[in-house]
């Protein structure tokens, strides 16, 4: 496991994954509930979001020095969109249609293309 969280090319990965999670949860989580007030919602948000940023901008600083700034982005939407997939599937109980994966899986296409050599 050590190898993974200090290797520069895997390290922003990981911790691209973990950031996303939270803030998944950060701006979805609440539709679970409702009945909470905006405020409430909107502070707890706010909590979660902190350990985003906790993950989050290491990965980018580990990450800038393997990865540029635009294989940087992609990467990071693409992780958001399989962590989404599965949060609104597993927490909101709401299944993807087709035309929500072919659009997903358009925008990992469009990824594709950033990371092939010049």
């Amino acid at each position: 496991m050590q190898i993974f969280l200090t290797s520069p090319r895997i390290a922003p990965i990981l911790l691209l994954c973990a950031s996303n999670l939270f803030m998944t949860c950060a701006w979805y989580g609440h539709l679970k509930f409702p009945k909470i007030s905006l405020p409430l919602a909107i502070f707890m948000s706010w909590g979660i979001a902190f350990f985003e940023y906790c993950m989050a901008v290491p990965a980018n600083r580990i990450g800038y020095g393997v990865y540029s700034v635009a294989q940087l982005k992609p990467l990071q939407e693409i992780i958001t969109l399989v962590i989404f997939t599965f949060f609104s599937f597993l927490v909101l109980e709401e299944t993807p249609n087709m035309k929500t994966i072919l659009g997903f899986c358009l925008i990992g296409l469009g990824s594709f293309f950033i990371f092939q050599p010049k």
